[in-house]
């Protein structure tokens, strides 16, 4: 069977592929931070889409060193974040000279949570030093509108920083799930100390 890079089966005369999704991202929503507290996102987030996706880029922190981005979620609008969730992570790190490498799981409670409320990492320490210095990544967060089940999600994220010394490329891949059948209708995002000096978060729909 020959398969080109849509998926359409030649044998089938062009046909598609039933197992090929056909799915799309849909933006929805598009925030700027600028020196910003945090940065929440209170509507949009229903039954409409299976899955929403949240694309961080060039997430620059207003505070230098030991701070990080993470994010949070609410069932009452956004009038409060902190949905117990339990969490597993892992990094991998590379600097630019060539002689520190690593890749490994990442311990609770700093890093993994079991059963916490707190904000959940995104990434590595980030931090502010030089301009050019920031992180993106992408968060997805499944069945979010779901009344009957527990709601997962998956995240990546990519910063370059500078760690004693060094300028170092930092790799975060985490995934968890947050313990509620409530649905989930907001979400907020800011760094552990400080503002979001500069970046971009959009929203998508998975459809």
């Amino acid at each position: 069977m020959t398969v080109v890079s849509n998926g359409t089966n030649l044998i089938d005369n062009g046909a598609l592929d039933a197992a090929v999704p056909t799915g799309s991202l849909i933006l929805l929503s598009t925030q700027t931070a600028s020196a910003s507290a945090s940065i929440s996102f209170t509507s949009g987030i229903d039954s409409t889409y299976d899955s929403y996706v949240f694309k961080f880029i060039r997430i620059h922190p207003g505070t230098d060193w030991n701070n990080w981005f993470a994010f949070q979620v609410s069932t009452n609008g956004g009038s409060s974040y902190g949905i117990s969730a339990t969490t597993s992570t892992y990094r991998g790190y590379h600097n630019e000279a060539d002689s520190q490498t690593g890749l490994g799981y990442l311990d609770p409670p700093d890093y993994s949570q079991t059963s916490s409320t707190g904000f959940i990492r995104l990434c590595e320490d980030t931090s502010s030093a030089n301009a050019d210095e920031n992180l993106s990544g992408v968060l997805q967060i499944y069945n979010m509108a779901s009344t009957t089940q527990k709601k997962h999600f998956l995240a990546s994220s990519n910063s370059n920083t500078a760690k004693v010394g060094q300028n170092y490329c930092l790799n975060w891949y985490g995934g968890g799930y947050f313990d509620t059948t409530s649905d989930l209708d907001a979400i907020q995002f800011k760094m552990n100390s400080g503002n979001i000096d500069a970046g971009i978060i959009k929203m998508y729909g998975v459809k």
